[in-house]
């Protein structure tokens, strides 16, 4: 009976005890999300509505923008300037994904009439890359106000220069409201662009990871005349206030929107730039059609223990790679089993984001050589991954087994001469 009593006071006891951890953490879980969000930065748009829209004020303006345009307050970029008695909203214009963002990637953008604004949005990914003639007629100035990733393969910042050019032959202003950018503005790395590889997915001489603003390489492109054949813009740049360049995306205090259906999270533009060129050549899987973009690497032939130990045996700072399973659930992919692995960051400043990329594309040909992921991708595949990379020299090196610590050091030597030329474009410190 006692025994009896016992056991029940003590269970009783172990009741309370975790009834009050529940309330415990569900008051603090109430807690983190009734706190006020403490933005640190403001963002271009938000210096220009502080400053009563003053470089814009009586012109016509026409807005290069997506669901990434929003003000520090979640109020959307067109919003803001619909609503400004000082300027004139008269046209939209959107990049690859279109102005709501829910287009597919590669995917043919239409124009069409905004039924909230009645404002004609015109398509830069669709007939027309660059702005028409007769897109500008009646504009005065060219806004752009789109979040960027940091990385010279994502098309709109190849928007953004083909606009400038278009801006320069109308003799209209360019501005941009600039932006964080997710990478920092500290990290530079990866292969330089090859010019003679100039396309819309690397339109300038810059590395893979540029870091830099949208407005800095604005006036980069700008002044170091890569746009039809050297021509200039009349362009200004509305800085951020409150940046700095040692700044990851959640230092900012500022709500993230994907820049992509791939792109969900800011950390997901970091993750992009380890595993991204093995969606171009097709061969592998990168997580895309998963629930996980780009943090996974798998084929129905890899085995994840061997290639989570070679690349755990690399030595890379900062990252860890762990065995996986796992079925996309759409795309081509849809149903698939893949083994591989997948990629824990542990110290994300210390980690070199294009050494894990070479390292994978090293570790898949070396282990699984039956497997040959250049020789089975398609010529079209091959092409495009070529055209990311900057040119075909890494692709060729890989396949020659040059090691992956010779590419590197060429990398840096290249990367060196680009930060000299970069510095006078910094807008922050």
């Amino acid at each position: 009976m006692t025994t009896g009593n016992t056991k029940t006071r003590f269970r009783y006891r172990c009741s309370q005890i975790a009834a009050l951890l529940m309330v415990a953490a569900t008051s603090m879980m109430d807690q983190a999300f009734s706190q006020p969000r403490e933005t640190k930065v403001k963002l271009g748009v938000d210096v220009l509505r502080a400053n009563g829209y003053s470089i814009l004020k009586g012109k016509r303006v026409g807005l290069i923008t997506n669901p990434t345009g929003i003000a520090a307050d979640m109020q959307a970029t067109v919003d803001v300037l619909w609503n400004a008695e000082a300027t004139k909203l008269v046209a939209l214009f959107g990049p690859e994904h279109g102005v709501r963002g829910d287009i597919e990637a590669g995917k043919y953008v239409e124009s069409f009439v905004d039924q909230k604004t009645n404002l004609p949005v015109y398509s830069l990914y669709g007939k027309t890359r660059k702005p028409t003639k007769e897109m500008l007629q009646g504009i005065d100035v060219l806004v752009y106000d789109i979040q960027d990733i940091g990385v010279r393969s994502y098309t709109y910042i190849s928007t953004m220069g083909l606009a400038m050019e278009a801006a320069a032959d109308a003799g209209i202003e360019f501005v941009v409201l600039d932006r964080p950018n997710p990478l920092t503005g500290t990290r530079v790395e990866g292969p330089m662009l090859d010019p003679a590889y100039k396309s819309f997915v690397g339109a300038y001489p810059i590395p893979y990871v540029y870091g830099m603003t949208a407005g800095e390489l604005a006036l980069m492109v700008n002044e170091e005349g890569w746009i039809g054949g050297g021509k200039k813009c009349n362009l200004k740049v509305v800085p951020m206030e409150g940046w700095k360049r040692s700044m990851w995306w959640d230092e900012t205090g500022l709500v993230w929107v994907p820049t992509s259906p791939h792109i969900p999270h800011a950390h997901t533009a970091m993750f992009s730039v380890m595993t991204g060129l093995l969606g171009e050549l097709g061969t592998a899987n990168q997580g895309v059609g998963y629930t996980l973009p780009f943090e996974l690497v798998g084929a129905p032939w890899v085995s994840g223990t061997a290639l989570a130990q070679y690349l755990n045996t690399r030595g890379l700072q900062g990252v860890e790679f762990r065995p996986t399973w796992y079925r996309p659930f759409y795309f081509d992919t849809s149903g698939i089993r893949y083994e591989g692995i997948q990629i824990h960051v542990t110290d994300r400043n210390g980690l070199n984001l294009t050494a894990v990329q070479l390292y994978i594309l090293e570790a898949l040909y070396r282990l699984f050589p039956e497997r040959n992921i250049y020789e089975r991708a398609r010529q079209e595949k091959i092409e495009m991954f070529d055209k990311v990379l900057g040119s075909p020299e890494i692709r060729r090196a890989l396949f020659d087994h040059t090691s992956v610590e010779d590419l590197l050091r060429k990398i840096d030597q290249q990367r060196a001469l680009f930060m000299i030329k970069r510095e006078k474009y910094l807008l922050y410190e």
